[in-house]
C-alpha cells in the first residue's frame, strides 16, 4: 500500500458531549468514573468520557420507561413521529461537517469517507423510518365463524441497544430509526472506542423535538454498562452489532433475565466466488472493494476470494496491483483509503481487516461447497456474465445477502442480516422495523353481519 506523506492542515473538532444523556440532559455519572477515549492516529487520549456502569444504566431504563409509559412519544400518531425524525435528519446534515471530522478523530477511518457516506447515509435511514413511522398497520382476519380479527403492530416496549466501532453513526441510526419511528423508547450504549458521535447525536435528537426519556445515551463497557443492558429485567428487547463471542453473552443475558428477544447481527467470513467468464478488471475492482473498504472493518467484507482456475493466475497479478495502489496515511487528508489499523486460519475466522484471501477452485460445486464451509453466513459476492450459474450460486449459499456483478451495495430499505452463527434478525427495511413491534390480535364477535 502507498503511503501519503504530506502534513495534514485540517483543524480538529472540538468535542462539546462527553457525558452521559439521560431524560434528556447530560449528566454525570453516578460513581463519577470517566475513561478516555483514544485518537487512533497517535493513541493519545482524545478526552475523558463519563464511564456508565449498573447504577447508570438502572436510571436510564428508569427515564426511559416513564417515557413510554406515560410520555408522548408513543401515543404520538405516526405521521407526529415521522415529522420530528425528518427534523432530526436535516440536524445530522446541517452538523455534517463537525460529526463526519469527529468520526474520523474517534475512529480513524478516512474524513472523505466519513463525509461521502456515513453522514449522508445516517440521514438516509432516519428519512426512510421517518416516512415509515405512518404506515404501521395490521390486517383484518376472517374467522370461521360469526367473529372477526385483527392484528395490531404495536412498540415493543424499552429498547436496548448496543452498537460497534467500525460505522458508528451509521450502527447509531440503524437501530435509533426504526425504533423511534415504531414508538420505542431507547437505552443505546455505543461502543466505549467510538463514544463521541453517539453523544453528540444524542444531544441533536433533543434539538429536534425528541421528548426526554425517549433516547438514552451512555458510554461505558461492554462487561458493566452493556452487560446491564442485556440482563435488565425492564428492558424489552435488545438489538446488538458486533463479534459473535460477545453475541453468545448477550443472547445468554437476555434469555436468564426477563426472557427478551434480542436481533444480532455478528461476524462474516463471505465469499466472493469469480467464474471463468467474468471481465478479470471488473472482477478485481469488485473483490478489491469487497475487501478494501472502510479499512477491511466491515462484518460484510468479502475476505474469501474463490477464483475460478481458468482465471485464477491474471486474478492474482491484478488483484496484487491493485492492492498496492491504496493510500495509507492521516485520515484526515483527502485521497487517504487507510488509516491506521488496529493453520488456514484466515480462510475461515474473521480478521475484520483488509485481508484478502485469493482460492483456486474448479468446479461451480466445489465453489459451493468450499463458500459455505463456515461457520458465518452473513454476505457472498458473484461475479459471472452466466445469469444460470448466477442463480444457482445465489440459491445455494447460505448467507443472508448476496451480490451479482457487485458488492456492499447498500440502501435503508434493504434488509442485512445472515444465517447460521452470524445472527438472528434482519436490519433496515420493513423487517428492522418489525424488530421493534409487537402482534397483537383482537377478536371481537359479528352479529346479524350480512356476510362473514
Amino acid at each position: 500500500m502507498a503511503p501519503l506523506s504530506s502534513e495534514s492542515s485540517t483543524v480538529l473538532p472540538q468535542v462539546k458531549y462527553t457525558k452521559l444523556f439521560i431524560n434528556g440532559e447530560f449528566v454525570d455519572s453516578v460513581s463519577g468514573k470517566t475513561f478516555e477515549t483514544i485518537d487512533p492516529r497517535t493513541e493519545e487520549a482524545i478526552t475523558r468520557v463519563s464511564e456508565a456502569q449498573k447504577e447508570d444504566v438502572d436510571l436510564a431504563v428508569k427515564a426511559a420507561r416513564a417515557a413510554f409509559d406515560h410520555g408522548p412519544w408513543p401515543r404520538m400518531s405516526g405521521y407526529q413521529r415521522g415529522c420530528i425524525m425528518y427534523k432530526y435528519a436535516e440536524l445530522v446534515l446541517q452538523h455534517g461537517e463537525e460529526l463526519a471530522a469527529l468520526e474520523t478523530l474517534d475512529n480513524g477511518k478516512p474524513l472523505d469517507m466519513a463525509q461521502a457516506l456515513d453522514i449522508p447515509y445516517s440521514a438516509e435511514v432516519i428519512r426512510y423510518y421517518a416516512g415509515s413511522a405512518d404506515k404501521i398497520h395490521g390486517q383484518t382476519l376472517k374467522m370461521s365463524g360469526q367473529y372477526q380479527g385483527i392484528t395490531l403492530h404495536e412498540p415493543i416496549g424499552v429498547v436496548g441497544l448496543i452498537i460497534p466501532w467500525n460505522y458508528p453513526m451509521v450502527m447509531f441510526f440503524s437501530k435509533v430509526g426504526p425504533a423511534l419511528a415504531a414508538g420505542c423508547t431507547i437505552v443505546i450504549k455505543p461502543a466505549e472506542q467510538t463514544p463521541l458521535t453517539a453523544l453528540y447525536c444524542a444531544q441533536l435528537a433533543k434539538e429536534a423535538g425528541i421528548p426526554p426519556g425517549v433516547l438514552n445515551a451512555l458510554s461505558g463497557f461492554g462487561e458493566t454498562a452493556g452487560a446491564a443492558i442485556s440482563s435488565h429485567m425492564d428492558i424489552d428487547k435488545v438489538s446488538f452489532t458486533g463479534s459473535t463471542q460477545v453475541g453468545r453473552l448477550i443472547m445468554e443475558a437476555a434469555a436468564k433475565s426477563n426472557l427478551k428477544p434480542v436481533t444480532l447481527e455478528l461476524g462474516g467470513k463471505s465469499p466472493v466466488i469469480v467464474m471463468d467468464d467474468a471481465d478479470v478488471d471488473k472482477a478485481v475492482n469488485i473483490a478489491h472493494l469487497a475487501i478494501f473498504n472502510n479499512m477491511g472493518q466491515v462484518c460484510l467484507a468479502g475476505s474469501r476470494v474463490f477464483v475460478q482456475e481458468g482465471i485464477y493466475d491474471e486474478f492474482v497479478k491484478k488483484a496484487v496491483a491493485t492492492a498496492k495502489q491504496q493510500v495509507v496515511g492521516d485520515p484526515f487528508q483527502p485521497g487517504v483509503q487507510h488509516g491506521p489499523q488496529d493453520d488456514m486460519q484466515i480462510a475461515k475466522e474473521e480478521i475484520f481487516g483488509p485481508v484478502m484471501s485469493i482460492l483456486k477452485f474448479k468446479t461451480i460445486e466445489e465453489a459451493i461447497e468450499r463458500g459455505n464451509k463456515t461457520i458465518y453466513g452473513l454476505g457472498a459476492g458473484i461475479i459471472t456474465n452466466d445469469i444460470n450459474i448466477a442463480n444457482r450460486l445465489s440459491r445455494s449459499l447460505r448467507v443472508g445477502t448476496v451480490w451479482i456483478n457487485s458488492y456492499l451495495a447498500v440502501s435503508a430499505d434493504i434488509p442485512l442480516g445472515g444465517y447460521k452463527m452470524s445472527g438472528i434478525g434482519r436490519e433496515y427495511g420493513s423487517y428492522g422495523l418489525d424488530n421493534y413491534l409487537q402482534v397483537k390480535c383482537v377478536i371481537t364477535p359479528l352479529q346479524d353481519s350480512p356476510w362473514l
